[in-house]
């Protein structure tokens, strides 16, 4: 009986520490949710020509949160790239890493590749954090266009909201289509669980810019063209060559 009694005794501490870190679970599970309710995210897209900035903003409220990871997951058209080696070169001068989930062909037009994803991992400061990540793209060439077209959208999408807290193991509140697995951290190939939040675009904001295309409808007369400049260019080349007596 004694022994009953003592095992008893044993059992209550550690059955009310377990349940008071799972209440603390739960709150900081309930904080992550809310946090991701009152976020916002939108993108601008800055500068011209081939060599644009896409600028994304990010409104997030993480009150008395701790432990927590904030990642932007992109997800790239084919009309684009990142430089690797500009990308890069960013990281000195910049709070945030990014990830690319590929190799990228600098020199591929835009028909022969395909979209690509790049995980951003900016650091929150503050419990009202305003985060700003500006990263350089570049427009690929496009097929040229036979319907008379001189110009060709390509459209960015706003980015992903994903966080997670160290306190909030478990994800089993959430809808699990908002649960993901990503990469942990920009210099680390393991996954992690990530929680999803939505996406708002401000009025006003621009997130589409267009690039031109050439006119396939000039193809033939360009070739033909080409092809008679350098006969020409040869016939007189050798005239020349054989009047001087060149070898």
């Amino acid at each position: 009986m004694y022994v009953a009694v003592l095992l008893v005794l044993l059992y209550l501490p550690a059955c009310h520490c377990l349940n008071g870190k799972e209440e603390k679970n739960e709150n900081q599970c309930d904080l992550l949710k809310k946090s991701l309710e009152s976020s916002s995210v939108w993108v601008e897209i800055t500068k011209k020509g081939f060599h644009r900035q896409v600028e994304t903003t990010v409104e997030l409220s993480l009150g008395v949160l701790t432990g927590v990871q904030v990642m932007l997951l992109y997800r790239w058209p084919r009309g684009v790239y990142l430089d690797p080696y500009q990308i890069a070169s960013l990281h000195k001068q910049s709070n945030w890493k990014i990830l690319i989930d590929s190799a990228t062909d600098l020199e591929s037009p835009a028909h022969k590749t395909r979209g690509f994803v790049t995980y951003v991992y900016p650091i929150p400061e503050g419990p009202t954090a305003r985060i700003k990540v500006t990263i350089p793209i570049h427009g690929r060439y496009h097929e040229p266009s036979f319907e008379g077209k001189t110009f060709t959208s390509v459209h960015i999408e706003p980015p992903d909201l994903l966080l997670r807290a160290e306190n909030c193991p478990s994800f089993s509140s959430f809808k699990p289509h908002n649960v993901i697995s990503a990469p942990c951290r920009a210099d680390n190939s393991s996954t992690c669980s990530w929680v999803k939040g939505h996406s708002h675009k401000e009025p006003g904001s621009v997130s589409s810019f267009q690039l031109p295309v050439g006119d396939g409808r000039l193809l033939m007369p360009v070739s033909a063209g080409t092809l008679l400049v350098t006969l020409i260019c040869c016939l007189l080349l050798s005239k020349y060559m054989w009047k001087h007596r060149i070898h």
